[in-house]
């Protein structure tokens, strides 16, 4: 009986340790940021085309190198011809503006093996780069295309753990698109507007730069000699 109770306490002992080190990979997110965009409108990054996002994220990082990420955002992209110099758009004189809707899955490297543990790294830049779901919804629809598609996310950041379990990060993304559409100019225009023709050889494409606060789930202090990883 005695031994029983012994392998039982020990089992459960067991037990907790690996749930501390399962919770210690686990951390969660949320700020704001600014969506920019780049297309017809503005041929060229305009800091003058952010408007206001914010986001959400769980993370799971699988060693101190490597995090997958799932997460959600939520913003407004826009632009005007107005703000450019070139005499063409200035003529045509066409505006937008879209809300974004996102979900994506992303993979991060982070350089100096970040480690959310004591006397360890707590800072790294990092690259990230993934696969992600959007929706976008015009002010204004023109024509008739699809504003619900697949894009691809990639960037680069740095985290700082300021004060376990609390960390800081600054990222900056960009979106790859498969649509001329996001500005509302394509191809697909009546003949009588072909002023307001996009130029069909490029596709648009979005920014997403961001502040974050996260937070990571600590919920065993691993004795000295031990690794959560």
């Amino acid at each position: 009986m005695k031994y029983s109770i012994k392998i039982l306490f020990i089992g459960f002992l067991w037990g907790a340790f690996s749930l501390g080190t399962i919770a210690q990979r686990i951390n969660i997110g949320a700020g704001l940021g600014g969506f920019n965009y780049k297309g017809d409108l503005s041929p060229a990054f305009n800091v003058q085309n952010y408007l206001p996002g914010g986001h959400a994220f769980f993370r799971y990082n699988i060693s101190p190198s490597v995090s997958l990420r799932a997460g959600g955002t939520l913003g407004i992209t826009g632009a005007k011809d107005s703000r450019s110099s070139d005499p063409f758009n200035q003529a045509r004189n066409a505006s937008f503006r879209s809300r974004i809707t996102e979900g994506s899955l992303i993979t991060e490297y982070n350089f100096l093996n970040y480690s959310q543990k004591r006397k360890a790294k707590n800072w790294t830049p990092y690259l990230f780069g993934g696969l992600g779901f959007y929706k976008f919804k015009p002010r204004t629809k023109t024509s008739d295309y699809k504003t619900t598609q697949l894009n691809i996310p990639f960037g680069a950041g740095i985290k700082w753990e300021f004060k376990r379990p609390w960390s800081l990060e600054f990222e900056f993304g960009t979106r790859k698109l498969f649509t001329d559409y996001l500005d509302d100019l394509g191809s697909n225009v009546p003949l009588s507007q072909k002023t307001q023709l996009g130029n069909p050889t490029t596709k648009d494409m979005y920014y997403y730069t961001s502040i974050t606060i996260s937070y990571t789930f600590y919920s065993i202090i691993c004795p000295p000699g031990f690794s959560t990883y």
